[in-house]
């Protein structure tokens, strides 16, 4: 069995060496090598283990103390959130991101679309200020209401970085320099899960975030990045020219050709992307009709209060 790190000295080396036959190709992509090559060597394995080791730990504090807190939150954050980082990160996907743009197209939705959406229904900072103690609480709540928190969590300042990063990165020279310097493209992982989480927090999040816009805008908004995936993949797609320069012909894949792979990284991406969209406005209009249910028996309950006050003052009178 060929082990990932086998698999990544190969796809880390310089295209030209590769091309010139100095180094031998890696092996063809297969589900096989997804499900079995994993890599767990990294920094990002050493933070989504603290991740969840902190969340679980919020989690059982409170239960210790007999709060409750919702099952399908820890679940969410923990399978798809971090979960889906990890699959798309540590596994045979993480070891062909520079190999084939299809499967570094997978890994931008997962980790721009997918992980922060389950991340934010988790609902961490509500679990941390439930958790810490007086001072670090204090400190957390000033970092959420922080001008800069402000700023970047305000939906249309979240929505234009989140449709302007792919552009800028995919249709200039910095896609290219992503796939020759790792540190770079480690970079562009940690970007795409902050892009996302930056956008979608305040749309689906469940945290106490300021500046939260009512549903009908949130939903507005949701309904106008529907259509971006499309135009990005179908724009991919339609390109006559190779994204990364010369870098994927010069790896010489007898068993993936550029352009045909770089036509399934648009699929991908329009497929994925209009899925994506359309459940999570699914998703918010459910979130939209269960707060109007929750303020529709508030109101009741208010309604039911004055009625007995006010037979309680006739009687009495």
């Amino acid at each position: 069995m060929l082990h990932v790190d086998q698999i990544l000295a190969v796809t880390s080396v310089a295209p030209a060496t590769l091309a010139a036959g100095g180094e031998a190709a890696p092996p063809p992509f297969t589900v096989s090598r997804v499900l079995t090559e994993t890599r767990l060597d990294s920094w990002l394995t050493l933070g989504l283990v603290l991740a969840a080791g902190l969340y679980l730990y919020g989690v059982h504090r409170l239960r210790l103390r007999g709060d409750r807190w919702p099952v399908v939150r820890t679940v969410s954050f923990l399978g798809p959130g971090l979960g889906g980082i990890a699959l798309v990160t540590l596994t045979g996907l993480g070891a062909y991101d520079t190999t084939l743009l299809s499967v570094h197209m997978v890994q931008h939705m997962v980790l721009s679309m997918i992980a922060p959406i389950f991340l934010a229904l988790g609902a961490p900072v509500t679990l941390a200020l439930r958790t810490l103690p007086l001072r670090p609480r204090k400190r957390l709540l000033a970092i959420v209401h922080s001008r800069l928190a402000r700023i970047y969590s305000f939906p249309l300042v979240a929505f234009t970085i989140f449709v302007v990063n792919p552009f800028a990165l995919y249709f200039t020279d910095l896609y290219e320099f992503t796939l020759r310097h790792g540190w770079a493209h480690e970079l562009v992982h940690a970007h795409f899960i902050a892009t996302g989480c930056v956008f979608f927090w305040p749309l689906l999040g469940l945290d106490p975030l300021p500046g939260r816009w009512p549903y009908p805008a949130r939903a507005l908004l949701m309904v106008l990045s529907v259509p971006f995936h499309t135009v990005l993949g179908l724009t991919i797609m339609q390109s006559t020219t190779l994204f990364g320069g010369d870098w994927y012909p010069s790896l010489d894949l007898s068993w993936s050709d550029p352009w045909e792979d770089q036509v399934v990284a648009g699929g991908v991406l329009w497929a994925g992307g209009e899925f994506v969209s359309v459940t999570m406005l699914a998703v918010l209009v459910v979130q939209w009709i269960k707060q109007s249910e929750r303020e529709a028996r508030r109101l009741d309950r208010e309604l039911d209060r004055q009625e007995a006050r006010q037979r309680a003052a006739e009687a009495s009178a």
